[in-house]
């Protein structure tokens, strides 16, 4: 027979993989429902989000999708309790021509409009969205100093943007329509992004996975976030915990 001390070890045992599998449980919920963490590997949303940051993107602004759950299962079709996104919000979405990548850019352009770009700015169904220097970026990994410029929709979001080259092939564009059921994406780093300009054209509705909402940790010198040890000297302090 088993003695107590077997008996007690045992149960510690157990409750103690309960707790993990709980927490397990727990955590695919919030990941599939509620909150889901990235992180941004590229510079074309520079000067909002730079390389290193990790932010927290909520999966229920515009509903779910598909693409909300893990693996993007193909169980069913559109967004169920889907609401809609505004001009200005940065969001994560599915690259259309490839749907395990993930990529993260500010809607411009909704349904039925027309976008151009002329002379780097944004026009809207022939009205051009507001745009005015103020400040500059220092880009980290080139010492480059740029003019930042904020552009404010006409729903009031207003966002900084930078433009590296001006007047280069990025900043005047054909007319763009926007199909019904798609959106049109822009980087805040205009000359530097692959966006609904280029080769990630129109994004289906589907393919939205959630709004970028708050950065939780922000590492400079390409740290990792399991590099604890050298988050003292690489953590960007005064980035964490805003809001996008």
């Amino acid at each position: 027979m088993a003695s107590k001390t077997e008996d007690k070890q045992d149960s510690v045992v157990w409750e103690t993989v309960s707790v993990v599998l709980q927490a397990l449980i727990l955590a695919l919920i919030l990941r599939t429902f509620l909150f889901q963490p990235f992180n941004i590997p590229s510079g074309s949303m520079k000067p909002t989000l730079l390389v290193g940051d990790y932010i927290f993107v909520s999966k229920w602004s515009y509903g779910y999708s598909r693409h909300s759950l893990p693996f993007s299962p193909d169980i069913f079709r559109g967004r169920i309790w889907g609401s809609d996104p505004e001009r200005g919000d940065v969001v994560v979405f599915k690259y259309p021509d490839d749907t395990s990548k993930d990529y993260i850019k500010r809607i411009i352009g909704l349904p039925g409009d027309k976008v151009q770009l002329q002379n780097s700015v944004v026009m809207i169904n022939g009205q051009p969205v507001e745009r005015v220097q103020q400040g500059e970026f220092t880009d980290e990994s080139t010492g480059v100093t740029v003019p930042i410029f904020v552009e404010t929709q006409a729903n009031g979001n207003s966002y900084q943007t930078i433009d590296i080259q001006p007047n280069n092939y990025a900043d005047d564009t054909p007319v763009f329509e926007v199909p019904e059921g798609h959106y049109f994406f822009l980087g805040d780093n205009r000359d530097n992004s692959a966006d609904s300009r280029f080769d990630v054209g129109m994004v289906p509705a589907d393919n939205l996975v959630g709004k970028a909402q708050i950065m939780f940790l922000s590492l400079r010198d390409g740290s990792s976030a399991w590099q604890i040890w050298k988050w003292p000297t690489s953590m960007r302090w005064d980035r964490l915990f805003t809001g996008l």
